[in-house]
């Protein structure tokens, strides 16, 4: 079993030990309401819906029939639960919760989102949008299911980006290339750069934000009276597929076009083929390529250009 595949294990174990006692599952009184976890879920599930077979019920949250029917016959006995034959079969019972297991799970519902409240108000409106895009990434992953694409919009970036920006390239291709920190040292130098000798009527950082959270990014910077450069190209994992990289691209194309320049440039590594292949759909050629090592690997570096 590889390094990575055994790093995945561990945090998912840590994970799963760590959000079982947050909820209170292992005192067997979920959130302090003295039902234990599968007992909570079931209750959950049966106050969403006034139509559940048992045989769905059971298939939805992968339990064995026999455990659930013990405890659906301990929720009837509660008075919590109704059964009345289904229209379509009249063989199959459909499920319903009386007033008296409404009132039974309201608790146990005020519980949980009292304790989710705790954790969000102390959390900044940043942070929160990180938590729900990680949350909802981990339920992606772990089921096997695509979320649904997220609330995205580009724009120009905000005090404390760039750091970001510097940050996320060194993570991103370390992780994904093997490249040294003599990369993440040209990331800096190039933000350095650009923040030092900023100019707004000529120079632009764009951020793509995917659900209030920055996930990708693209630099126009001055090389020439009539050249701009395309610099620091990048998109998260996480956020791909979703047209954000050629979404940057495009606008730091405008933005060029706006501010007057005659061509783009830029350079970038032949292994870079997503990047690579917006930049042939947005019309930009391939001038010069060379060979060369850098950032601990040895590659082939690519200049392109686009007339504007």
């Amino acid at each position: 079993m590889q390094c990575a595949n055994l790093a995945a294990i561990a945090a998912i174990r840590r994970f799963n030990r760590f959000h079982t006692r947050w909820v209170g599952a292992l005192g067997g009184s979920l959130h302090g309401s003295g039902f234990a976890l599968t007992e909570g879920r079931v209750l959950y599930e049966l106050a969403q819906r006034d139509d559940w077979l048992a045989s769905e019920l059971a298939r939805e949250l992968g339990l064995d029939p026999a455990y659930l029917s013990r405890i659906l016959q301990r929720f009837a006995a509660s008075g919590w639960l109704a059964r009345e034959r289904s229209r379509e079969d009249g063989r199959a019972l459909r499920l319903r919760l009386t007033d008296k297991g409404r009132e039974a799970f309201q608790p146990l519902d005020a519980a949980s989102r009292d304790q989710a409240a705790a954790i969000v108000t102390r959390l900044s409106p940043a942070e929160q949008a990180r938590l729900i895009a990680a949350l909802d990434q981990s339920e992606a992953l772990l089921s096997g299911t695509r979320s649904a694409p997220g609330r995205s919009l580009i724009r120009q970036h905000r005090p404390g980006e760039i750091g970001w920006v510097i940050s996320a390239h060194g993570r991103l291709y370390a992780e994904e290339y093997g490249w040294d920190a003599g990369f993440e040292a040209l990331v800096a130098e190039i933000a350095a750069k650009f923040l030092r000798e900023y100019k707004p009527e000529r120079e632009r950082c764009f951020i793509a934000e995917l659900d209030g959270a920055p996930v990708g990014s693209a630099f126009v910077v001055e090389e020439t009276v009539d050249v701009a450069k395309l610099r620091l190209v990048l998109v998260e994992r996480h956020a791909r597929g979703l047209g954000l990289g050629k979404g940057l691209v495009r606008e730091a194309i405008g933005f060029a076009r706006a501010a007057g320049y005659g061509r783009m440039v830029l350079w970038t590594n032949d292994i870079l083929h997503a990047a690579r292949a917006i930049y042939v759909a947005e019309g930009f050629r391939l001038v010069a390529e060379e060979r060369h090592h850098s950032f601990g690997q040895d590659l082939v570096g690519q200049n392109w250009e686009l007339v504007l």
